[in-house]
């Protein structure tokens, strides 16, 4: 059973995306595949143990169980900044972390092309992240 920390949830479009321990893509989290106590408690920042299978539009997670009292340092660090809009932060600032970033970028191709695949947006959100280190727009 793999670990991860969920990057993205929204309980009402049904889906987000889990960033596995071990590296590598982005899982993505369907409604339909989670217990209902599950389902009420998943949150951005939350550490699960899952199960992946590969599904035509890359991997999907099943069996996911939020591990209890568990935040990365990573998470924890950075959950007061990252977890809200841009537009509702009281600082102003000029480069995001690399987290902020991908968060930002991720909600605005789910809000703009809800369409995509997890697999497309992941292959977009790193291209963007890549684009935005080299132009110095966010922090390594």
């Amino acid at each position: 059973m793999a670990t991860g920390v969920v990057v993205r949830f929204d309980g009402d479009r049904g889906y987000g995306f889990i960033e596995p321990d071990d590296g590598g893509e982005d899982v993505f989290i369907h409604a339909s595949a989670l217990e209902e106590e599950v389902k009420s408690h998943l949150r951005i920042g939350k550490r699960v143990h899952f199960k992946t299978l590969e599904g035509e539009r890359g991997r999907k997670a099943f069996d996911v169980q939020i591990i209890n009292g568990d935040i990365p340092e990573k998470i924890a660090t950075s959950t007061p900044s990252s977890t809200r809009s841009i537009s509702e932060r009281d600082d102003t600032c000029d480069v995001l972390t690399a987290q902020e970033f991908q968060h930002e970028v991720t909600e605005l191709i789910l809000e703009v092309v809800p369409e995509l695949t997890g697999a497309q947006i992941v292959a977009v959100r790193r291209s963007l992240s890549k684009f935005a280190e080299e132009h110095g727009w966010v922090d390594g």
